[in-house]
């Protein structure tokens, strides 16, 4: 008798187990978004690679502070023929306009830095709305395309921003590959750091205005086609709907 209570027990943990599985898997597909628990709570992922098997990667140049060495960058996208993502803090692309339109102008995809380069997680949801439709919409007055990626500021995030994003048709982009380029690398140091780390699907992280990007940038895409990687802008990249995101922030089609 005893040990038939016990079966019966452990039968209905089971059930409960499964069913409360079955409503993660629903909420997953229902909202494109990874459920990470940590200690109890339930934490949101912005992009940070995506699964393919094609190996394609996106290169990325966040621009905020000057325009130095962007023509030498934009030089050696197009010698390559790779199409790149700038993510644009509302106030560089006020004061540089005439960059905006070359970049888009080249093929590129243009994307949101915010607009003043705040830590966003420490402000609130109207705050956040201002920071993202007014730097949106600096850059479509100057391209006339609509913004769809964001990335945020010094990749700081929460819930509230990502969700808030989510809610104005931006995805919000990471990365996984860091090219560490702010820290004044040499352009080996950076070439030797990205193509050690890529893989397919992989996002890489560079600023238009490091010392030594614009350098290494043709030895990095050379690199890189030569290993069978092909480029296309973050905002190809991804899945734009019936996606999962796992727990390393990777990005998995769910059809």
């Amino acid at each position: 008798m005893k040990i038939e209570i016990v079966s019966g027990r452990r039968a209905a943990l089971a059930i409960a187990f499964t069913a409360v599985m079955l409503a993660l898997v629903f909420l997953v597909q229902a909202t494109g978004a990874y459920a990470l628990f940590t200690g109890g709570t339930v934490r949101k992922l912005p992009i940070y690679s995506v699964e393919r098997e094609d190996k394609a990667i996106a290169i990325t140049f966040d621009c905020a502070w000057g325009v130095d060495y962007t023509d030498a960058l934009l030089e050696a996208l197009a010698k390559a023929n790779v199409r790149a993502t700038f993510f644009m803090v509302e106030f560089w692309a006020e004061k540089y306009p005439e960059y905006v339109r070359k970049i888009d102008e080249a093929g590129h995809e243009i994307g949101t830095h915010s607009s003043t380069h705040s830590y966003m997680s420490k402000q609130s949801k109207e705050q956040i709305i201002g920071e993202l439709r007014t730097s949106s919409e600096a850059i479509t007055e100057i391209t006339g395309k609509k913004v769809e990626v964001f990335r945020a500021p010094y990749g700081d995030y929460d819930d509230l921003l990502i969700e808030t994003a989510q809610e104005m048709g931006l995805y919000t982009i990471q990365w996984d590959v860091d090219s560490l380029d702010w820290k004044d690398l040499s352009a080996s140091e950076i070439l030797v750091r990205i193509a050690g780390k890529v893989k397919s699907g992989s996002i890489i992280l560079c600023h238009n205005n490091g010392l030594h990007t614009a350098e290494a940038l043709p030895g990095i895409l050379a690199t890189l086609q030569n290993s069978g990687y092909s480029f296309v802008p973050a905002g190809e990249l991804i899945y734009r709907d019936r996606y999962t995101i796992d727990a390393n922030g990777r990005q998995h089609s769910a059809s």
